[in-house]
């Protein structure tokens, strides 16, 4: 019996953090495509090499999608060392076992491996300075993945947000619904992005690999968030005002969404101010359109208001 041709062999994907905000998502978005195997922290631990070693061998898929990471930006600053092992260590580690296989891995990073300095949007051959451990170990993360031999592709995001998992959106409509006034940070910009789009993205690029073939494939590094700008406090006035169009419980009325500086809202890790990415390279390579970050916003408040 001839095996079949590579492009016509059914997928295998495997997907950590299969719990998280773009885990989920990337089931969602994968499943059309092929065969997901999701592993959560029981199957795949990211703080134990052997765990992760032995759901990579187990699944063998064709391609990996890094999704897990250590996202707690405050908290890592007294967990260094966990941090360290799923946003540093763990990456090297699934490029190793993915060069063996001759499997492409995806990556996700952070706008906090910079730290906001620059007036405009960070491209993706600027200079590095994260402020905190969180954006520290995600970008030695990034490193090891690239030094590991396997094919990859790195997407820095920002803002990450979804219906499913905790995220802003969530605490700013819990806080409006039994606070009557909030004072969000109003001088730290970005793109709030969905894990909708980054998982859509994420899939369409799949696709094309398999369609194309590794031969000549745009690997590499790449800045992967929605269209526009804001700051937390528009974010924040934006989500009450969608709720209160919804006629959703609130306590706190949009006029009573009062801008700090960040200065005023000390937290144990730095922050960067600007936060923007510059998309261009992946709009150009990928030929794909970022909708602005209210698109992604709204069709997740559309569900969340629903429940």
């Amino acid at each position: 019996m001839v095996n079949p041709p590579h492009s016509l062999k059914t997928p295998r994907f495997l997907v950590t953090g299969a719990n998280g905000q773009l885990g989920f998502e990337l089931q969602r978005a994968l499943a059309p495509l092929g065969e997901v195997v999701a592993c959560g922290r029981d199957a795949c631990d990211l703080s134990n090499p052997d765990s992760i070693r032995a759901a990579i061998r187990a699944a063998k898929p064709d391609m990996i999608f890094s999704a897990g990471a250590y996202t707690a930006v405050d908290k890592a600053e007294s967990e260094p060392d966990l941090a360290r092992a799923v946003n540093a260590t763990a990456p090297g580690i699934l490029g190793e076992e993915a060069a063996k296989l001759g499997a492409l891995v995806f990556h996700y990073s952070t706008d906090y491996v910079f730290d906001g300095t620059k007036p405009s949007a960070y491209r993706e051959e600027d200079a590095t300075n994260p402020l905190g451990v969180y954006g520290k170990t995600k970008l030695v993360g990034e490193k090891a993945l690239a030094a590991s031999g396997a094919a990859h592709l790195i997407f820095r995001t920002s803002w990450v947000f979804g219906a499913h998992g905790k995220n802003f959106i969530k605490t700013i409509l819990r806080l409006a619904s039994s606070r009557d006034e909030l004072r969000i940070v109003a001088d730290q910009f970005g793109a709030p992005t969905g894990a909708a789009l980054l998982a859509d993205a994420s899939a369409h690029i799949a696709a094309r690999y398999r369609r194309d073939g590794r031969e000549n494939f745009p690997f590499g590094l790449y800045h992967l968030a929605a269209s526009g700008e804001t700051s937390w406090h528009s974010f924040a006035r934006h989500i009450v005002a969608k709720a209160a169009a919804a006629n959703s419980p609130l306590q706190a009325t949009i006029d009573r969404i009062l801008p700090i500086p960040a200065a005023e809202y000390p937290t144990p890790a730095a922050r960067p101010a600007n936060s923007r990415l510059d998309t261009s390279k992946f709009r150009t390579v990928f030929g794909l359109h970022l909708p602005d970050w209210k698109h992604g916003v709204d069709q997740v408040l559309d569900v969340l208001l629903e429940k």
